[in-house]
């Protein structure tokens, strides 16, 4: 009964049109979703209403959570589950937003066996159950810088994908066997050549961060696949094929 009403609760607010208010932050901030054409974006503002109504948005270090904050996240968020069928981040539940860049505590275990802990500066970082974590001023700038392939917005929530069914080990929910076999080819091969390129020293298209595991690398991949598609189509066409597929999107186009 429970999954029946929300199915209803959600199918009301797909239809409702987005005020034009979320547009307006949407088309100043988010310059990648105002080039979208009219069918995707009525769709985007359908998820948004969705996202808005069921996911927490809290302010952190002082940050004072506004409908700027909130739509602008969930606009972005709301990019990655288009024309797919989708739970709509199923175990994520609060995003927690700072003003900007914040220090994580974080354990490291050195080769001779101690253990130190200490505070890492973060741009965000997403948890495999309930929580999200954004700088704001990293939201902003990588919304407003659409092709650099750098988003912060977009790595968090492909993490949130990837840890819906599972750990975060860069192998998101796919449809079949045969789709996890080709997935492991590929993304398995393009992970292994960044880390040899980056060991060679050369330049990569992919951000060098993606070399640190799968998941990050299918974070990063994310990132460039929706802001420089024709790039990664140029000089990644398999991975941007396995990409294409799972997000039920072209954004290279036909061009």
């Amino acid at each position: 009964m429970f999954s029946v009403l929300r199915n209803r609760r959600r199918n009301r607010l797909r239809a409702t049109p987005l005020p034009d208010a979320s547009w307006s932050i949407i088309d100043r901030r988010v310059p990648l979703i105002a080039s979208l054409p009219e069918a995707a974006r009525r769709e985007l503002g359908g998820v948004v209403q969705i996202l808005l109504k069921e996911k927490q948005f809290l302010g952190a270090g002082g940050l004072e959570m506004t409908d700027e904050v909130r739509v602008t996240i969930a606009a972005q968020a709301a990019l990655l589950l288009l024309g797919r069928e989708t739970s709509y981040y199923t175990t994520l539940k609060t995003i927690y937003v700072y003003p900007r860049a914040y220090a994580s505590k974080v354990t490291r275990r050195n080769p001779d066996g101690t253990v130190t802990e200490g505070l890492q500066p973060r741009l965000g970082e997403s948890w495999h159950r309930g929580g999200l974590v954004l700088s704001w001023d990293d939201v902003v700038r990588g919304a407003a810088e659409a092709h650099d392939g750098r988003n912060v917005t977009l790595h968090e929530f492909a993490h949130q994908l990837d840890g819906e069914w599972g750990g975060m080990e860069g192998a998101p929910a796919l449809p079949s066997g045969a789709n996890y076999r080709d997935w492991a080819r590929v993304l398995g091969h393009e992970y292994a050549e960044l880390i040899a390129e980056l060991h060679r020293g050369h330049h990569t298209l992919l951000d060098p961060y993606g070399a640190t595991n799968p998941a990050e690398f299918f974070a990063v991949a994310t990132e460039l696949f929706f802001e420089r598609p024709r790039a990664m189509r140029e000089h990644h066409p398999e991975l941007y094929e396995q990409l294409a597929k799972f997000f039920t999107q072209d954004p290279a186009g036909g061009a």
